[in-house]
């Protein structure tokens, strides 16, 4: 996920008008693998804490902005510019993209987010002393898979097979993946998966557990996320409710989540990136996760999917799509 670059603009020879001393502009190269809500909302989130503390493009700060679109040759060219282009920092915004900017450098400071596992990513050494030039925050909540799970049972209380749609090749994805299936097995349901490579599959997957599950399970994957709305239309079409790993794919017409918010996980990283600014070392900053979870509910995917809702059902959730 993000990588974080920091580098001090250069003066040159220019002359500073009326006695003042020209700001120091830092340049922050900032690396997504796609482009999808919740990682969005994780970029906003950092440059927002950026602001808050004084940084502002235009100002004293500048920003390179790279979107690899789930492409992983373009994900390494893109690392590959950022450090080239000597950043003071750079951050990484999803699993890929920090593995491909560490394997650029070991020097720049890199900051990532919205990662699941950033021991088992190799990104830093450990979670609470990071080592190394590299540190941020993962959106991985120890109870958040387990609640959503569980919240099959409450929901759709005759359900007996989940089906999981997830790009094998994504790190970050076969870690939520294991996660779930012990969770479903835990709720005594069963699991039923199918795997893709790119976003154009994600309909055909879908539509190939028609008949064969009762509900959906999202995990958090980046090439299915992206293309979710091919997910919602196979769902609503037939019925079958869909949970999903965070709350952004909630908004967008999927049934519920236990999810975090991925705006203030950016704005914990971009809290880092200025201690880092001011001379902090990435090893000494221990990942960051998220404080809290909610129940986020859309009533309309509700009606869409085929659940019934009550008022004790929804007592305690967050409710979209009224």
């Amino acid at each position: 996920m993000g990588v974080l670059l920091l580098l001090s603009a250069c003066g040159g020879g220019s002359k500073e008008t009326s006695g003042e001393k020209k700001e120091k502009e830092v340049k922050i190269g900032i690396t997504q693998i796609v482009e999808h809500p919740s990682l969005d909302a994780a970029r906003e989130g950092f440059i927002a804490a950026l602001k808050d503390a004084g940084y502002e493009e235009g100002k004293n700060l500048k920003l390179d902005y790279q979107n690899a679109q789930g492409d992983m040759n373009t994900n390494l060219s893109i690392a590959q510019k950022l450090v080239s282009d000597k950043n003071d920092l750079i951050l990484a915004i999803a699993t890929p993209s920090a593995q491909a900017v560490l394997k650029n450098t070991k020097e720049i400071p890199v900051l990532f987010t919205a990662i699941t596992d950033p021991v088992g990513a190799q990104l830093v050494k450990s979670l609470d002393k990071p080592g190394g030039n590299a540190t941020g925050t993962s959106d991985t909540h120890p109870d958040a898979i387990k609640n959503t799970i569980a919240a099959i049972k409450k929901f759709v209380p005759n359900a007996k097979k989940v089906g999981i749609i997830y790009n094998n090749g994504e790190p970050n994805s076969v870690v939520n993946v294991k996660n779930a299936k012990k969770a479903i097995e835990a709720e005594g349901l069963e699991s039923v998966e199918t795997t893709i490579t790119a976003g154009s599959e994600v309909k055909q997957a879908a539509e190939s557990l028609v008949g064969r599950v009762d509900v959906l399970y999202i995990p958090k994957d980046n090439t299915v996320v992206a293309a979710l709305e091919s997910v919602i239309t196979v769902a609503n079409a037939k019925d079958i409710p869909t949970f999903v790993g965070e709350g952004d794919s909630v908004k967008r017409g999927t049934f519920a989540s236990y999810g975090l918010n991925y705006h203030d996980l950016g704005y914990s990283t971009g809290k880092m990136a200025v201690e880092i600014l001011k001379g902090k070392k990435p090893s000494e900053i221990p990942v960051g996760f998220p404080e809290k979870l909610e129940l986020v509910i859309n009533k309309k995917a509700a009606a869409e999917e085929g659940i019934t809702l009550t008022e004790d059902l929804i007592k305690d959730a967050k409710i979209l799509g009224e």
